[in-house]
């Protein structure tokens, strides 16, 4: 925290600007002489001064319970006039072995504006042309600016209702997170902390395309331990009278989507309940301890976007006074946040496929590794295994750690480490088991994980091995739709 806060804006020399802060600086001096440099000013309407005086009083109020929480509500850019179906697109690492999904995007698209031409498709991380790509995508987002493609909805949170394609609705709130509060370096006690394993090599990359960006567009999902459904639920019940800003279908069988702004007062409840979650009573009751640094959000998806927007604003802060870099817009990223206790959320395993591989290698290295390993079902850690169309089952008893997602990335690491190939993490059960089965490939289908058990484990554990679990299935994954400028 500390320096100029998002809701009460400031130019690096600190210098105080908008309608109702020229008249905060006047609440030092005495009322009739205030009326007196009013009349001298020209300003006639003392009900207006009066107004904007609580007015700003009332945000310097709020704002002190968001910097607590390190989320704010955003200057949030929405697509003004334009086709929605063909703007929104889904996760930018989603369907990366399925070249044709995103064949289908872009001939869904065609010319018409989309976020299709503002991220990368993972699919094209390693393509030649890559670097031309990123320039593309910069140019588009200035192109859409200055056309005025966006429009602004100032300080704003949007309460979203997302259609599943299993036809349940998962619930969200956008709004925007303080970089300086997030960290993630395992067992860190920041307010907003990583799920998993941060891989700093998958972070150069998505830097490329979010160094010089004019905007940002997230689909980074934070979760919140939120048993009693006190921060996103009240709005479910409050949707029917608040202001629509969208509704509509998503592409490629993404279910549908609406979006509600809300009101000064919805915002003000909603920072209330997410203090009441950072309290030690709150801690207690959760997970049994006191004393210690509150957890309020864990990263559900995106954690590597969301470690390249930390990236990407140290490296803005280099050589500025901390006044300067505290009132960078590269300081906060925009997010959707989701209650974990969410009816429509399921935690869904997330499989493995290596390409490239001598199996019988592979399996001698799993054995070496874990030499009381037997074939077959049994207790311990049982994984999955597809080669050539067929199952074989592996069992691993009295393992060293948590998840059997763990007992396997280790040797997989080490194997790709020894003899090269490649892995890939897959989402659904029949790709995994397809993919495998092609020549030179192997699957590994691994169990779910109970959501339950998350945040517990990032309190004892600090992290999970990375790509242990996804919210949800490909096609339910967070769309593209709203941005905010980040320079």
């Amino acid at each position: 925290g500390g320096g100029c806060s998002p809701r009460v804006r400031c130019s690096g020399a600190g210098a105080l600007r908008g309608y109702a802060q020229k008249y905060f600086q006047f609440a030092s001096i005495n009322l009739e002489k205030r009326l007196q440099m009013m009349r001298d000013f020209g300003i006639i309407s003392v009900e207006r001064f009066v107004h904007d005086h609580v007015q700003t009083l009332k945000e310097e109020t709020m704002n002190k319970k968001f910097e607590k929480l390190g989320f704010y509500p955003a200057d949030i850019l929405l697509p003004k006039g334009q086709d929605m179906h063909k703007w929104a697109v889904v996760a930018c690492d989603q369907f990366t072995s399925e070249p044709e999904y995103w064949q289908a995007v872009e001939e869904t698209v065609g010319d018409a504006p989309s976020t299709l031409r503002l991220i990368l498709p993972e699919a094209n991380l390693k393509a030649p042309n890559v670097d031309e790509y990123i320039e593309n995508i910069n140019n588009a987002m200035r192109k859409y600016l200055a056309d005025g493609v966006f429009e602004t909805l100032h300080d704003s949170l949007i309460y979203i209702e997302r259609q599943q394609s299993d036809g349940k609705i998962r619930h969200g709130l956008i709004g925007m997170v303080d970089l300086d509060a997030y960290d993630f370096t395992p067992g860190s006690g920041a307010l907003i902390r990583a799920t998993e394993g941060t891989v700093l090599d998958r972070i150069p990359p998505r830097a490329k395309v979010r160094r010089n960006a004019p905007i940002e567009l997230p689909h980074v999902m934070l979760l919140i331990d939120d048993p009693d459904k006190t921060v996103i639920e009240p709005l479910t019940a409050a949707a029917s009278g608040m202001e629509k800003v969208y509704d509509f279908d998503l592409m490629q069988n993404g279910g549908h989507i609406r979006g509600f702004k809300l009101s000064d007062k919805q915002i003000d409840a909603v920072a209330n309940a997410l203090e009441g979650l950072t309290t030690d009573e709150a801690m207690q009751k959760k997970y049994n301890v006191s004393g210690v640094a509150p957890l309020l959000f864990a990263v559900g998806d995106g954690n590597h976007s969301l470690a390249t927007a930390k990236a990407c604003y140290e490296e803005q802060k280099k050589g500025k006074t901390p006044e300067e870099y505290l009132a960078l817009p590269a300081r906060y990223a925009l997010v959707e946040v989701v209650n974990n206790h969410d009816d429509a959320l399921q935690f869904e395993p997330i499989h493995r496929v290596l390409f490239g591989v001598d199996r019988k290698k592979f399996m001698d290295a799993f054995r070496a590794a874990y030499p009381n390993a037997y074939e077959g079902k049994g207790d311990g850690h049982t994984i999955e295994f597809v080669w050539d169309g067929e199952s074989h089952f592996i069992t691993v008893p009295d393992p060293k750690v948590q998840l059997a997602v763990g007992t396997l990335q280790s040797v997989i690491d080490q194997y790709l480490k020894d003899n090269g190939g490649e892995v890939d993490y897959i989402h659904g059960d029949e790709v995994t088991r397809e993919l495998g089965s092609k020549e030179g490939n192997m699957g590994f289908l691994l169990p779910a994980m109970g959501k339950e058990q998350l945040f517990k484990t990032v309190m004892a554990d600090g992290v999970l091995p990375r790509k242990t679990f996804s919210m949800g299935h490909a096609s339910d994954k967070r769309y593209y739709m709203e941005a905010r400028k980040i320079r």
